[in-house]
């Protein structure tokens, strides 16, 4: 029996029949949603605030770096020297000569590993803290010693395992994003009413059942917070580990642009990489409102 279906063995009452005018005001709320007008606003008010900050910082950027002393390039020169790829991110010209675009592709790839068996383990022992105080006591404590171990800190040690840069890098994803997927599951369990669970002792449910229709779906909204700060974790791990164990990801041609001098193709490569880390973000939270139906974590 899930969640919504313990919902629904409540004592329900019947609504009040609607009065004219309350249909009324809902047809003008819904003819409001879809008003061109209003949409425009609405995209209008969520882009234009961004928008002028960016180009602010744009300006201040070009005049802080115009002078022939200034370390770092302006925009401008950014522009100019790394026009190729902003303007053609796909391009392939051979195994190491690719656009970025491709570059960000082969890190999410190995992203979506690392981060996906770090959900599936993280998610089961979030809900075996959660739900056993023995298990709380036990590993509680081991995860807050581990969570505070730097990425980079486990490249050496990874290396060593399994003498390949790539399981090496899927082992830095994995342990670094692990943490927060845990401990917001084991929060989330906790927090589940008491209710839920004296129903699924009454329906005598086993403890799959347990997990999958009331465990899961009660702590969804915890869940998927602990996912949301897992999937950043990651992708800062894969950028910083393609740093050392090379390879064609972003992060090691950032690591090779800098042996080259090539300042303008390290700003570029930033942007796509804090462009790429917004939309997972963003991903992941809209998956986490539609599951959750809006519910955030109290």
């Amino acid at each position: 029996m899930s969640i919504q279906t313990i919902e629904d063995t409540k004592v329900k009452t019947f609504p009040a029949p609607a009065k004219p005018a309350d249909v009324i005001a809902f047809t003008a709320r819904a003819r409001r949603r879809f008003d061109p007008v209003v949409i425009a606003g609405k995209l209008a008010s969520a882009l234009v605030p961004p928008v002028i900050v960016i180009a602010l910082m744009l300006v201040v950027w070009q005049i802080a770096c115009s002078s022939p002393t200034a370390s770092l390039p302006p925009p401008s020169q950014v522009w100019n020297e790394a026009y190729d790829l902003i303007a053609h991110p796909f391009f392939n010209n051979g195994p190491q000569d690719i656009g970025l675009a491709w570059r960000v592709l082969i890190s999410l790839q190995r992203v979506a590993i690392g981060f996906g068996l770090a959900a599936i383990v993280g998610v089961a022992l979030g809900a075996l803290v959660g739900q056993s105080i023995w298990a709380m006591r036990g590993l509680d404590p081991v995860f807050q010693i581990l969570r505070t171990v730097p990425p980079l800190a486990w490249l050496p040690l990874s290396l060593a395992a399994f003498r390949d840069s790539s399981p090496s890098a899927l082992f830095v994803i994995f342990i670094t994003s692990i943490w927060p997927i845990i401990i917001n599951t084991a929060v989330g369990v906790r927090n589940i009413p008491e209710d839920y669970r004296n129903v699924s002792r009454i329906l005598r449910l086993n403890q799959l059942e347990f997990f999958v229709k009331i465990m899961v779906p009660a702590a969804a909204p915890y869940i998927f917070t602990g996912l949301r700060i897992g999937i950043g974790l990651s992708w800062l791990a894969i950028v910083a580990a393609e740093m050392l164990t090379g390879g064609v990801g972003i992060g090691f041609f950032i690591w090779d642009a800098w042996n080259s001098s090539r300042l303008p193709d390290i700003i570029v490569a930033l942007a796509y990489i804090g462009v790429t880390g917004f939309c997972l973000d963003r991903l992941v939270a809209g998956v986490g409102a539609f599951v959750t139906r809006g519910t955030t974590a109290k």
